[in-house]
């Protein structure tokens, strides 16, 4: 409902909407040719694009925030998601002396070689650089595609491949040298489950950490700087004899 109110020179209107009263004064001078109705409906029209464009600026925000939430969530849940794990191997690359430590007890050796927990691929990209078929398994997607990147990169994608898999899922039976930069929760189960899948001509290299119960046949280093060597040929045929395992060689790169 509109009434109109006398004053001077000045038109103005008292405006009733929707039962509540919302008085607007709209001045102008004496000689403006404008109609209440036409105040009325510029009225609604400003009132009605300022909603418009409010409701817009909020649906915009709420995208932002949503889509920022979204891509936080997917670049840490393979590094978090881990640690819920009932045996958590986290990403801790490998620094250059435990690389050329690793190298070194693989030095004149050949074939197919496993990366286990690959991480950033550094340990496959360098060992298919020395000439192996090497091969990573590692359960962050982000560092599996960040690896295969560099591989291509550096030239070595042919002979270094990358895959996405639990490690507790994998036969590693093909393979004739494994490397591991495990954790202690892991090593015993691991342990057991390499005795019982590779063959008596594969080799293992540990590093930080050693397996339980097998003996090494050569250490190196001291310290996070420790690889612990073993040859499944002196285990198998030790357990094989129920023999005692012989304390391990302290070598040195002069020896290999």
């Amino acid at each position: 409902m509109l009434r109109r109110k006398s004053a001077q020179s000045v038109n103005c209107f008292e405006i009733h909407i929707g039962g509540e009263q919302e008085t607007e004064v709209f001045t102008k001078m004496a000689e403006s040719n404008l109609t209440p109705g036409t105040i009325l409906e510029d009225t609604f029209l400003k009132t009605s694009s300022g909603d418009e464009r409010a409701k817009k600026w909020g649906l915009f925000a709420t995208g932002v925030v949503g889509g920022t939430l979204l891509a936080l969530y997917a670049v840490t849940t393979p590094f978090v998601a881990p640690a819920f794990r009932k045996i958590c191997l986290p990403y801790v690359p490998a620094t250059s002396k435990q690389m050329r430590n690793v190298l070194k007890m693989l030095h004149l050796r050949s074939g197919h070689l496993v990366d286990i927990g690959s991480g950033d691929g550094r340990i496959v990209i360098a060992a298919a650089k020395k000439g192996f078929q090497a091969e990573g398994y590692e359960l962050n997607p982000w560092l599996v595609w960040y690896s295969r990147y560099r591989a291509w990169k550096e030239g070595v994608n042919r002979n270094a491949k990358f895959y996405i898999s639990d490690l507790w899922k994998v036969d590693f039976s093909s393979y004739t040298n494994v490397v591991i930069f495990g954790v202690p929760e892991m090593m015993p189960g691991l342990e057991k489950k390499l005795q019982r899948e590779l063959d008596e001509s594969a080799r293992v290299v540990a590093c930080r950490f050693p397996f339980p119960h097998w003996i090494p046949d050569y250490t190196f280093e001291e310290g996070v700087d420790t690889v612990w060597v073993y040859d499944l040929v002196t285990l198998k045929k030790k357990t094989h004899l129920g023999l005692v395992y012989k304390q391990s060689a302290k070598i040195t790169f002069k020896e290999i």
